[in-house]
């Protein structure tokens, strides 16, 4: 039987210009105050994009890290409501919507 393993779960966002520096902290602290709140969240990091290679983000300025302790506490993050709703706001503050929001997931 395998052990479970660290989830790293990656969300890069491209924010459209329109969308407030407060706007996109309140998001970030909303997904910090529900990672909080869930089983098996390890850690919860959200920041902007500092790396010096000229045009590799593709636009994807900030973004945010959760570590889970395993892939099920990472399904029962995606399954919450709460979630889905920040995810919903993520999604409608992004370039072109979902095209805006990469996500990728490391089985660390």
């Amino acid at each position: 039987m395998k052990a479970a393993s660290v989830i790293r779960h990656c969300v890069f966002i491209r924010f459209r210009d329109d969308i407030a520096a407060a706007a996109r902290q309140e998001i970030y602290k909303d997904l910090e105050v529900l990672c909080g709140k869930l089983p098996g969240v390890l850690s919860f990091h959200a920041r902007k994009n500092v790396s010096p290679e000229v045009g590799m983000d593709k636009g994807y300025s900030e973004g945010f890290i959760i570590d889970f302790a395993d892939a099920g506490a990472r399904d029962t993050y995606l399954d919450d409501t709460q979630h889905r709703t920040i995810g919903g706001r993520i999604v409608a503050a992004a370039v072109a919507g979902v095209e805006g929001v990469f996500v990728f997931d490391l089985d660390m």
